[in-house]
């Protein structure tokens, strides 16, 4: 199942997970009460699986952790961040359809 491939980050081990990951890693900026992002989890379960591997994909809920998602500005969810070499690289806002997000993600790979 593609769900047990997408990892839980927080607040806590944001830096450790994802800013000094060696792999690239795409992060789902969410909210339990977010439609979109409900609509946009199976397409992140979907490119976890494609892309495993290569990248690492994880979920950060903002109810839960509020530093991070206010240290990068996020203001509207669902929001994915694709980090390289602990850089924010790209960013993509609102629910997206998985080939674009695949151009994105290609673009970094």
């Amino acid at each position: 199942m593609a769900a047990e491939q997408v990892k839980v980050f927080s607040d806590g081990d944001f830096e450790a997970q994802v800013l000094k990951s060696s792999a690239p890693v795409l992060v789902d900026f969410w909210a339990e009460w977010c439609a979109p992002c409900k609509r946009l989890g199976p397409t992140v379960d979907a490119l976890a699986a494609e892309y495993a591997g290569k990248l690492v994909v994880g979920k950060l809920n903002v109810d839960d952790n509020p530093n991070t998602p206010t240290q990068y500005g996020i203001r509207g969810i669902p929001t994915l961040l694709l980090f390289k070499g602990g850089e924010l690289v790209d960013t993509v806002v609102g629910l997206a359809q998985k080939d674009d997000l695949k151009k994105v993600i290609d673009r970094h790979l």
